[in-house]
């Protein structure tokens, strides 16, 4: 009688043990370093980064084109004069000022 005491007090401690790990196995894949949730907390980073990235390439690629607009090899007036008036503050005497 006392071998089958032990044995059931080692199959309960197994089961016991067994249901640990599957609750610690279970709380890492979902809340751990590499879980879940940290998986979608990387991908809401990664669309927000990705929706960044296009913005910063909208933005390189308008200043690429009046970059390329105020160049030697294709010089727009308009922009250059528009520019000019900016940044110096001038005007040409026919012109009338509203503010």
């Amino acid at each position: 009688m006392e071998r089958s005491g032990f044995r059931q007090i080692a199959i309960s401690m197994a089961y016991i043990v067994l249901v640990g790990a599957v609750v610690i196995f279970a709380h890492a894949g979902l809340q751990g370093e590499h879980g879940l949730a940290a998986y979608r907390e990387a991908e809401a980073e990664t669309d927000r980064l990705a929706s960044e990235f296009e913005q910063l390439r909208r933005e390189r690629v308008r200043l690429e084109n009046r970059v390329l607009r105020l160049s030697e090899r294709h010089l727009d007036l308009d922009l250059l004069d528009e520019r000019a008036r900016a940044v110096l503050g001038l005007v040409r005497e026919d012109e009338l000022i509203v503010r």
